[in-house]
């Protein structure tokens, strides 16, 4: 056993070789879709906006609402979910590498 006054240092900017630096850099990837997809498209129709201070977008509807809020409403959460999908496709193929690589498959 180590002894308790043994530190142990992380640093999520200097991440190790191998498996961590592959999960670091799939986390920042899916935190940048997720912004994307966030903040975006409110950014978008902001700069859309005409002089009137309204897009087309927001005179255009969708089911009988205004395309913005259905897309927020109806869109991002189905995002949220690729996204998720997206992730643990990504680390799985991450890791199943990473085993291969410890069994000697990889050299």
């Amino acid at each position: 056993m180590e002894s308790p006054d043994k530190q142990h240092r992380v640093n999520l900017f200097r991440p190790k070789q191998g498996f961590m630096r592959g999960e670091v850099k799939i986390m920042l990837s899916i935190l940048a879709l997720w912004g994307i997809a966030s903040f975006g498209f409110q950014l978008w129709l902001r700069l859309s906006a005409s002089d009137g201070g309204k897009s087309w977008l927001e005179s255009f509807t969708f089911f009988n609402l205004p395309f913005h809020y259905w897309f927020t409403a109806q869109m991002l959460p189905l995002w949220f979910i690729l996204i998720c999908i997206l992730f643990n496709i990504l680390i799985d193929r991450l890791a199943e590498k990473e085993s291969r690589r410890k069994e000697g498959f990889y050299d």
